[in-house]
């Protein structure tokens, strides 16, 4: 059975930075894409990044050139570093794990923006 334990939230200042891991149990890690996601209050879960088992990424516009989503295989974590954080950026932040017969998705970690 897989699990995905994310970490890192917290309240950060605008223009602040915070490092969020997703830490999955059990096996075949490298075989999964790896992504992250966020919903605001009110709002739909939307993607943030997206890492393949090959290494490939994407983004969304919103947070391209202050994100980077990155992965270590022997650690089964993926992270996402998130620089020169925005109010805007406020919101749950969910680690998926998907493979062509379905995902996984962990419990989530807030996010936070203020001054």
């Amino acid at each position: 059975q897989v699990q995905l334990v994310e970490s890192g939230g917290g309240l950060v200042q605008p223009g602040g930075s915070l490092r969020l891991s997703c830490a999955m149990s059990g096996s075949m890690f490298s075989t999964y894409n790896m992504g992250w996601y966020r919903q605001a209050p009110g709002k739909q879960r939307e993607l943030v990044a997206r890492i393949t088992r090959g290494g490939s990424t994407n983004y969304s516009d919103s947070v391209k050139g202050r994100f980077t989503i990155s992965r270590d295989n022997a650690k089964n974590t993926v992270y996402l570093q998130m620089n020169s954080l925005k109010p805007e950026d406020t919101a749950v932040y969910y680690c998926n794990a998907a493979r062509d017969f379905g995902d996984y998705w962990g419990q989530g970690t807030q996010v936070t923006v203020s001054s």
